[in-house]
C-alpha cells in the first residue's frame, strides 16, 4: 500500500472511531427525552424538536453521497411519523433540502466533486418552475398532495433500482452548447487514484428535463435531488460522483425559489425548521467528506431502501389505511 494511501486509511479510522460514539449517544438522547415525557403521562414540546435534530443529523450524513438532497428523505419520513401538517413538513423540507447542499458547497467544489458552470443553467431552469410547482402544491388538498408523493416516492425507488447508473460515462463529443457554456472540468477519484477528465452533452435536453425536475421538486417540497442525479448522469454523460456533488449545488439554487413562496404564505414553522436545518447541516458536513472515501453504490442503496419503506408509509397514510 503506497504511504498516502496508508495515511488516508488511518484518517478514514479516526473519523469513523469518533463518529460511532456520537452517533450513539445522539440515538440515545431522544430516547431518553422520550422516556421522560412518558412518565408526565403527555409528550413535551421539546421532544420533536429534538428528534428532528436527530433525525435529520443522519439523513444529511446519507444524503449528500447519494447526491439525493436532505429533501427527498425528510418529506416523507417526518410526514409520516411526526405529528404536523404536510404543508408545514413541506416548507421545512424545502430549507432542508437547501442547508444541506449550503453546508456541502465548499468541500464538493473544493475536491472538484461539484462544478458551477454545469449548475447554474440548471438551476436557473429548475428555480424558475419550482415557483409554480409550489403554488400548485399549496392550493391541493393535503391528503392529495400525501398520495402523490407517497407514489412519487415508490417511483423515485423504482428509478434508482432500475437505473444502471456509469461511474464514468463516456461522452464522445460535447455538444455545441455546452462548449460555448464551458461546460468541462477534472476531478480526482481517491479511489481509484486517478484525475478523470469529463464533458457532457445533450445540454438542451437537460435544461428541459431540469424545467419538469424543478416543477416537482416545489410541488412536494422535496428538492428533487433524486431526479438530478439520474439526469446529469444518464442523459447528460456527468461522472457520477461528480453528478452527486453538482447535484447538491442546483439543489441550494432551486429550493431557495420555492422556499420563499412557502415562507410568504406561512408554510414554515420555526420550531420545525430550525432543528431540522441544524442536524441537515451537520450531518451534511460528514456526508460531503463520505463521499470522497466511500463507493456511491454503498449509500444509494441505503437511500433505496429508506426510500421504499418512506414511500408506503406516505401513501397509505395519504389514503388513510396507516394513520
Amino acid at each position: 500500500m503506497e504511504p498516502q494511501d496508508l495515511a488516508g486509511s488511518r484518517r478514514n479510522l479516526r473519523f469513523l472511531f469518533w463518529l460511532l460514539p456520537a452517533a450513539l449517544l445522539l440515538l440515545a438522547i431522544p430516547a431518553e427525552a422520550a422516556e421522560a415525557a412518558a412518565k408526565t403521562g403527555a409528550t413535551a414540546w421539546w421532544v420533536w424538536p429534538l428528534a428532528l435534530f436527530v433525525v435529520c443529523f443522519f439523513l444529511g450524513m446519507i444524503a449528500v453521497p447519494a447526491g439525493v438532497g436532505g429533501g427527498v428523505l425528510f418529506v416523507p419520513i417526518v410526514g409520516s411519523f411526526f405529528p404536523f401538517h404536510l404543508d408545514f413538513v413541506r416548507g421545512a423540507g424545502l430549507l432542508v433540502a437547501m442547508a444541506s447542499a449550503l453546508a456541502a458547497g465548499p468541500s464538493l467544489l473544493k475536491n472538484g466533486m461539484a462544478n458551477l458552470r454545469l449548475a447554474m443553467p440548471l438551476a436557473l431552469a429548475a428555480s424558475i418552475s419550482s415557483i409554480g410547482g409550489a403554488k400548485m402544491g399549496l392550493a391541493l388538498p393535503a391528503n392529495v398532495v400525501q398520495i402523490a408523493l407517497g407514489v412519487t416516492i415508490l417511483g423515485i425507488a423504482a428509478l434508482m433500482i432500475s437505473a444502471k447508473k456509469s461511474e464514468f460515462p463516456h461522452v464522445a463529443r460535447p455538444d455545441p452548447l455546452s462548449q460555448a457554456l464551458g461546460i468541462h472540468g477534472m476531478f480526482h477519484d481517491a479511489i481509484s487514484g486517478k484525475n478523470i477528465p469529463w464533458q457532457v452533452h445533450r445540454t438542451p435536453a437537460g435544461l428541459v428535463l431540469f424545467l419538469i425536475i424543478g416543477f416537482l421538486g416545489g410541488l412536494f417540497g422535496v428538492g428533487a435531488g433524486w431526479a438530478n442525479v439520474p439526469g446529469l448522469n444518464l442523459l447528460m454523460g456527468v461522472p457520477l460522483k461528480v453528478a452527486a456533488g453538482t447535484s447538491s449545488m442546483i439543489l441550494a439554487m432551486a429550493s431557495s425559489s420555492a422556499t420563499w413562496y412557502y415562507l410568504d404564505n406561512g408554510a414554515i414553522l420555526p420550531i420545525i425548521a430550525v432543528p431540522s436545518v441544524i442536524g441537515m447541516m451537520i450531518g451534511a458536513r460528514i456526508g460531503a467528506h463520505l463521499l470522497t472515501v466511500l463507493k456511491a453504490s454503498i449509500i444509494r442503496n441505503m437511500v433505496i431502501g429508506i426510500l421504499l419503506f418512506a414511500g408506503i408509509r406516505t401513501l397509505l397514510k395519504g389514503l388513510g389505511i396507516w394513520i
